[in-house]
């Protein structure tokens, strides 16, 4: 509820089309840099909770045998109140295949994305 409730998502709004445009990327190695970068432009605050949030969700993922969690649950559940266009124009299921998408990405790349195997 905090991440729902907040006035602009943790991915702010001006992001959300770079964002989309980023997972589009065909070519993996690309589009681990496309969202590394969005990711290190955002606000502190909005980078440092996202590389705890994403930390957190590893783990999470870690155990996906016991709490049956795996990444497209966790998109399913997070894209959507992590991320959210400001306009509600356009098809609102194109914008949550791609809020999911985007969510799932990060999760798996989450440790080159954060660098977070480095001290």
């Amino acid at each position: 509820m905090f991440f729902r409730e907040l006035p602009e998502p943790l991915f702010p709004f001006r992001f959300f089309q770079p964002f989309v445009e980023a997972v589009k990327i065909k070519e993996t190695k690309h589009k681990v840099q496309a969202v590394k970068k969005l990711i290190q432009d955002l606000p502190k605050p909005n980078h440092d909770t996202m590389k705890l949030l994403f930390s957190h969700l590893h783990r999470v993922l870690g155990f996906s045998r016991k709490n049956l969690m795996s990444t497209q649950g966790i998109g399913i559940v997070f894209g959507p109140t992590l991320m959210w266009p400001e306009l509600d124009t356009g098809n609102m299921a194109v914008n949550m295949v791609y809020q999911n998408q985007i969510v799932e990405f990060i999760l798996i790349e989450s440790r080159e994305i954060f660098n977070l195997d480095r001290k």
